[in-house]
């Protein structure tokens, strides 16, 4: 599931490709996956963009908002004249857009079009006012953020210190705490495991044991690997592609994630062995995160 960095670089294309443009008409073409009344954004021009973690906000001029959570396989594909020479759309895009896994359609002005496509039908978006956005209990329970990307919604900001307390509060291992959405926002599966390596701490280390000195290696490790995530577009791992189409590079350029039974980089000692820490694949070097 797409997480801090993928949701990250959805956020800055659709605020480059969408601000300015008008909602002409909406094509629901699945009201599962389509909540709320379309008619009430019509005519109204997209002022921004912002994220409050895996969940984007598009704000509009009339005081409404569009909410969305993508889940596994949603995708936002934008095609108009923010865009003007698109590259070829990745084949992770199924069926194309318009196509059988096309659930909305919004017409744009100017000839724009935003598809969303959703394989799983697992993702959703929402019409809400813009001054509840702020009000939903899911948005209410998010965990603060590290600061790596343009701060977008005024959410907490994880600080070495609150990471500290965080992690001193509980014995779970380290790995599952830091994928705990409410204790921390951001931090997917391929981060954690890259973070956990980087730092050299072992993802089943009970988080409340680490000395300072590693727990602070950890958040810098942390704040690196997003960064990277950032820096790369997200990664295509599986269902993810940015709004112009084409897939992020991230999982080229992962430090551990999905490296088992290779050499590590780092040390040359030892393999990268790959386990499941609750249910979650997770891989780390025996000889450096002993």
């Amino acid at each position: 599931m797409p997480e801090l960095p993928e949701v990250e670089t959805m956020r800055l294309q659709l605020k480059r490709f969408l601000v300015g443009h008008d909602i002409a008409s909406v094509e629901v073409k699945n009201r599962k996956t389509f909540q709320g009344d379309e008619n009430k954004i019509l005519n109204s021009k997209v002022m921004g963009v912002r994220r409050f973690g895996k969940v984007l906000v598009i704000d509009l001029a009339n005081g409404y908002s569009i909410l969305t959570h993508v889940k596994l396989t949603g995708q936002f594909i934008y095609r108009g004249p923010n865009l003007p020479k698109p590259q070829e759309l990745s084949k992770k895009v199924t069926g194309g857009v318009p196509g059988p896994h096309t659930l909305v359609i919004f017409n744009l002005d100017r000839n724009g079009t935003l598809y969303y496509n959703d394989v799983r039908r697992f993702g959703w978006i929402r019409i809400e006012k813009t001054e509840d956005v702020e009000k939903e209990k899911f948005i209410i329970k998010l965990g603060p953020e590290p600061h790596v990307a343009e701060s977008s919604a005024g959410q907490a900001l994880l600080t070495l210190d609150l990471f500290k307390e965080i992690l001193s509060k509980t014995s779970r291992a380290v790995k599952v705490v830091l994928m705990d959405q409410e204790k921390m926002g951001g931090v997917g599966n391929i981060y954690a495991n890259d973070a956990l390596w980087l730092s050299k701490v072992n993802p089943k280390t009970p988080a409340k044991s680490l000395d300072p000195k590693s727990v602070k290696k950890l958040y810098e490790a942390i704040i690196t690997v997003l960064k990277a995530g950032i820096k790369y577009g997200g990664a295509s791992e599986l269902a993810f592609v940015t709004p112009d189409g084409t897939e992020g590079n991230y999982q080229n350029h992962t430090l551990v994630y999905g490296h088992e039974g290779e050499p590590c980089e780092r040390c040359h000692k030892a393999r990268i062995n790959k386990f499941f820490l609750s249910g979650r694949g997770t891989y780390s070097c025996p000889f450096c995160q002993k």
